[in-house]
């Protein structure tokens, strides 16, 4: 049989016609699923000692890889050689190296800022209190900290539909009826409010710093949506338990112990901590104003904004924002109403 010969611009336009077919096909994508990795992942680790760690609190590999091992060794009665193991193994398993500003940037976007529904409060802080922080509010008695922690409760309820507020109260301050009156104010039904708020009373230091640990069980095993986590106020029982100088050291690395587990759940969760504070009167100031906020530089670099509330004229408040990482010190001036804050 004879070969047919093809013209060299036949030749030609099949190549191109060809070309163009390979262009148009798609190519097959490989599609690679990463899964998350869990306690039960990690190699060496036995089901035992993720059950111990599960049960003391420790839900993922980042709870265990920021631990210490004092931490793990206390919670969970495991011995040093397995808690190192199982800390190296987790840290092993997760990237933790460092990380670019702009990836910063992105997960700050995630920040959720709630707002005191006043005007002049809000402008000061851009917006509200931050989800990821501690804001330490403190001043003298009747200045408005414990009306400011009731306000940001019923606006967390009214904001985030769904969402869930732990309040932690250590001086008996938490009132129903006010909450209902506030949510009454925004057009929110109370008991809506009230079933959303969990209350806890803490009786000393101790119980305190349980109830802050107890709140990983809230979101990892009750589900539910924790925004905001008030203390009111945070060094009231610190204050009363130790007394005199020989204690001052022991109460303040407990005190720096309770604010670091604030500050974690606080990232961990992306949760607003929003925390009162007592203050006392330096005698040996001449000028300025002698208040002073108790737990001195612990508290202070703990708390991510600090704001100082105090009485002004007429029956109003002041609001002044002392530290921040990022806004400018100011302040502003409202007044405490049945419904709410008022701007003046």
């Amino acid at each position: 049989m004879k070969q047919e010969l093809m013209e060299p611009e036949t030749i030609e336009k099949e190549i191109k016609v060809e070309k163009q077919k390979n262009q148009k096909m798609p190519k097959e994508e490989v599609k690679v699923e990463t899964k998350e990795k869990t306690l039960t992942d990690l190699p060496g680790v036995g089901p035992a000692t993720v059950e111990k760690l599960e049960a003391s609190g420790y839900q993922d590999l980042m709870s265990v890889a920021v631990a210490s091992v004092g931490e793990i060794i206390d919670s969970t009665g495991m011995t040093q050689a397995a808690t190192k193991k199982v800390i190296a193994q987790a840290r092993a398993s997760l990237d933790m190296g460092f990380e670019s500003g702009e990836d910063v940037l992105k997960k700050r976007e995630q920040v959720i800022r709630i707002s005191t529904k006043c005007e002049n409060f809000d402008k000061l802080l851009e917006g509200g209190f931050e989800t990821g922080a501690i804001t330490e509010c403190f001043g003298e008695f009747g200045s408005g900290k414990t009306q400011l922690s009731h306000i940001l409760a019923v606006n967390t309820i009214k904001d985030h539909p769904g969402s869930t507020v732990v309040y932690i109260d250590t001086e008996n301050t938490f009132r129903p009826e006010r909450i209902g009156q506030l949510a009454k104010g925004i057009g929110l039904d109370t008991q809506e409010a009230l079933k959303n708020i969990k209350i806890a009373k803490a009786y000393n230091s101790d119980h305190q710093m349980l109830l802050v640990e107890k709140v990983d069980d809230l979101i990892n095993k009750q589900g539910l949506d924790v925004k905001l986590v008030i203390i009111d106020s945070l060094t009231a029982h610190f204050r009363a338990e130790y007394i005199g100088r020989g204690t001052l050291a022991e109460r303040q690395q407990k005190l720096n112990r309770h604010m670091r587990d604030l500050s974690k759940i606080a990232h961990m969760h992306n949760i607003c901590v929003y925390v009162t504070n007592q203050v006392m009167s330096k005698p040996d100031t001449f000028f300025g104003d002698p208040t002073q906020a108790i737990g001195g530089h612990i508290v202070g670099h703990a708390s991510t904004f600090r704001i100082y509330l105090r009485k002004g004229k007429k029956g109003s408040r002041v609001a002044k924002l002392i530290d921040s990482p990022n806004l400018p010190e100011g302040e502003c001036s409202f007044y405490v109403e049945t419904s709410g804050l008022k701007d003046i």
